[in-house]
């Protein structure tokens, strides 16, 4: 999350979906303004997470797009335009999940 934060992500979001999905156990939703700024976003959370728990990471998608996706297997950061954000509602869709933290 600091990874994140540090990067000036916006409204960012830890939910927990262990009991719930088979495929991850955490999403972590964030903002970023710009194209760029999602670059600086995935960069730095590839960078940290390998650094502090040496784990890999895989990122997909384009910053174009509005949604890059930074895959760790146990934990799923989504960075997100915006209006993709709003579009996609993940918080919606997990709402299950329960929110461990959220950050404005």
């Amino acid at each position: 999350m600091d990874a994140l934060e540090d990067k000036k992500g916006e409204d960012i979001l830890l939910i927990d979906l262990k009991d719930i999905a088979s495929f991850t156990d955490y999403f972590v939703l964030c903002t970023g303004t710009s194209d760029r700024m999602l670059d600086a976003l995935a960069k730095s959370v590839l960078e940290t997470i390998k650094g502090q728990h040496k784990k890999n990471g895989r990122i997909e998608g384009q910053s174009h797009d509005g949604w890059l996706v930074v895959d760790f297997g146990d934990v799923v950061v989504h960075l997100f335009s915006p209006d993709q954000r709003d579009y996609y509602r993940l918080e919606e869709l997990w709402q299950e999940g329960k929110v461990l933290l959220r950050v404005q």
